[in-house]
C-alpha cells in the first residue's frame, strides 16, 4: 500500500470510527454530516467523497461495527482463560455494549440486520455462527458442555433465536433483556452448577 492509499484507509478509518463513536452515544437520528467531520478532523466533503450519503455511512458504519465486536470475540476465544471465562467476558463484553448503545443506534443496528439479507446474514453465518460452535466445542473438550450436545442442535437453536430477534416487535424489546438472554445462552434456565 503506498502512502495515498495509507492516508485514505486512515481517513476512513477515522471517519468510522468518529460515526460509530457518534451514533453510539446519541444515535444515527440526531447526528450530522458536520458533526462526524468534526470529529473526524476531515471535511463534510470527504465524508461524502467516501460514502456519498449518511445511509451509506450509517450502513458502513454497521459492517465496521459488526466487524469490530467480532474481532473482540475472537480475542476473547483465542485467549488462554478458561472456558467459564471466556463466557463471563463474552456475557460481560455484550452487557457493556447494552448498557451504552444509544436506542436510536440499536434499532438502526436491528433494522439493518433484519432488512440487509446479504451483507448482515453472511456475516452471522459465515462469521458469528462458526464461531460460537468453536466455543462450544473447547467447553465441551474441557468438560463444560454436554459432549452429547451435538452441534447441529446448537446451530438449530442459534437460528431460531436469530430468527425470532429479528422480528421488529421482538428486537425493539430486547434491548433490555441482553444480559438475561446471554446467561440463558450459556447457562440456560437452571444456571451455573
Amino acid at each position: 500500500m503506498n502512502g495515498f492509499q495509507l492516508r485514505r484507509e486512515q481517513k476512513k478509518l477515522a471517519i468510522l470510527e468518529a460515526a460509530l463513536s457518534l451514533f453510539f452515544e446519541h444515535g444515527v437520528k440526531k447526528i450530522s454530516i458536520a458533526e462526524i467531520a468534526s470529529k473526524a478532523k476531515v471535511s463534510q466533503v470527504t465524508i461524502y467523497n467516501y460514502f456519498e450519503s449518511k445511509h451509506n455511512l450509517a450502513h458502513e458504519v454497521f459492517i465496521y461495527y459488526f466487524k469490530k465486536v467480532s474481532n473482540e470475540f475472537d480475542e476473547i476465544l483465542n485467549s488462554d482463560i478458561a472456558f467459564p471465562e471466556k463466557i463471563k467476558a463474552v456475557i460481560f463484553t455484550k452487557n457493556a455494549a447494552a448498557r451504552e448503545i444509544n436506542e436510536d443506534f440499536y434499532e438502526y443496528i436491528m433494522n439493518e440486520f433484519t432488512t440487509d439479507k446479504s451483507n448482515a446474514e453472511q456475516l452471522y453465518e459465515k462469521q458469528a455462527l462458526p464461531r460460537l460452535i468453536q466455543l462450544f466445542n473447547e467447553g465441551k473438550a474441557q468438560g463444560y458442555v454436554d459432549p452429547n450436545l451435538s452441534n447441529e442442535a446448537i446451530l438449530f437453536y442459534m437460528k431460531a433465536v436469530n430468527e425470532f430477534i429479528k422480528r421488529e416487535d421482538v428486537y425493539h424489546q430486547i434491548l433490555p433483556l441482553t444480559e438475561d438472554i446471554m446467561y440463558i445462552l450459556f447457562y440456560g434456565i437452571v444456571g451455573k452448577k
